[in-house]
């Protein structure tokens, strides 16, 4: 048999794949920014233990002090590198599971059995998160012992008594990019939640306006009629033109609302959290104001809250396999892909460090710096 040729390079000559993994990833990493990684309710429920859980990959204890104060640690006791989280949680402090080692929220080691001597030490010292605690979840600083640079997004609508909120946590497969690009994405909803949201074929033309700030993105939409289906029908029982808008906000927030009148006002806003570059938390909080009971509201906008999740989990699953698969991503876009492009543009500058100046962020009176029009149909 014949060896290779030594005139020509391997395979020469071979015809060539027709596809070839680009290695290309819409993962991005924001770390000067706050994450969610649990409600209160989820670390109150757990007691004396404290929670796991994982920030861009970085395995995370956080825990609970007697004071009420949150602490959140590297999830690695220093001494023999045990998970924190298998320990427990004993006052002020966290103690490990293996040789008792107990550490306060600042990650200073406090109590070593058996040891004579002082505990504290440099050495001994845990890398520890900024945690916050507010509109009842748990936010935790995605650099570990640095001051933050700015305070967690706030739930406003929450906050607001005129409002009615809940909450709903899913996990899925996906980048921040993926899943923050289908929470805001209007074309698929035709297909994938048909019924449950719109239908396709409708042929409604309606005007859409995308604007681009240094920390945010939003797209608003008008002359949309009002939305067919179970939204539809809570927003607008008799009908008529509704407004919405589609934002994405740095580090990693959605917010849909969608409004008619003073009297109908219906906003899903999701909290996006890393959990890995390729898995995300998704923690929804939809708030509604609307000229019907609350007690008629919940029961209908919870379950379907959770199916329209469903179908997009079941596809992102299937996006993320595929990407894999293929070697990476081979993304072709069109105008109607508003917002998708705009975030993978403020979240690849964000990780950077580019968030802009003051006069440069979406903030009452602040010009966009990016700003087009288009049609589509709905």
């Amino acid at each position: 048999m014949d060896g290779p040729s030594s005139t020509g390079s391997e395979g020469e000559g071979r015809p060539r794949l027709p596809i070839v993994g680009s290695g290309n990833s819409s993962a991005a990493r924001v770390l000067d920014d706050w994450f969610v990684v649990c409600s209160s309710d989820e670390l109150d429920a757990l007691g004396a233990k404290p929670l796991s859980t994982t920030l861009y990959g970085v395995p995370i204890v956080v825990f609970r002090g007697a004071t009420g104060e949150v602490g959140a640690l590297l999830d690695r006791c220093p001494h023999r590198n045990v998970p924190l989280s298998d320990g427990a949680v004993e006052g002020a402090l966290l103690r490990c599971g293996y040789h008792g080692w107990a550490f306060d929220a600042e990650g200073v080691c406090r109590e070593i059995p058996t040891l004579c001597g002082d505990p504290e030490g440099k050495a001994r010292v845990v890398p520890r998160f900024a945690a916050c605690e507010q509109d009842g979840v748990v936010w935790v600083y995605a650099t570990p012992d640095v001051e933050p640079v700015r305070e967690p997004y706030v739930f406003r609508w929450v906050r607001d008594s005129r409002y009615h909120s809940g909450r709903e946590t899913f996990e899925v497969d996906g980048t921040i990019h993926a899943v923050a690009e289908n929470a805001l994405d209007v074309p698929h909803t035709a297909f994938l939640h048909k019924g449950l949201f719109r239908k396709s074929g409708a042929g409604n033309r309606i005007e859409v306006v995308v604007r681009r700030w240094h920390d945010r993105a939003e797209a608003e939409y008008i002359g949309e009629p009002r939305p067919p289906g179970v939204v539809g029908r809570l927003l607008a029982p008799q009908g008529g033109v509704v407004e919405h808008f589609d934002r994405f906000v740095l580090p990693s927030i959605t917010e849909v609302e969608y409004r008619l009148g003073e009297t109908s006002h219906i906003c899903t806003v999701s909290a996006l959290t890393p959990i890995t570059d390729t898995r995300t938390r998704l923690t929804a909080v939809i708030s509604f104001r609307l000229p019907v009971p609350s007690f008629m509201v919940t029961p209908v906008l919870g379950p379907l809250a959770r199916a329209i999740f469903k179908q997009d989990a079941a596809v992102l699953e299937r996006q993320v396999a595929n990407i894999e698969r293929f070697g990476g991503e081979s993304f072709v876009s069109t105008e109607v892909d508003a917002l998708g492009p705009q975030i993978l543009r403020l979240l690849r500058n964000a990780e950077r460090g580019d968030r802009g100046a003051p006069g440069e962020r979406g903030e009452p009176g602040v010009e966009p710096a990016h700003e087009h029009r288009f049609f589509m149909e709905v």
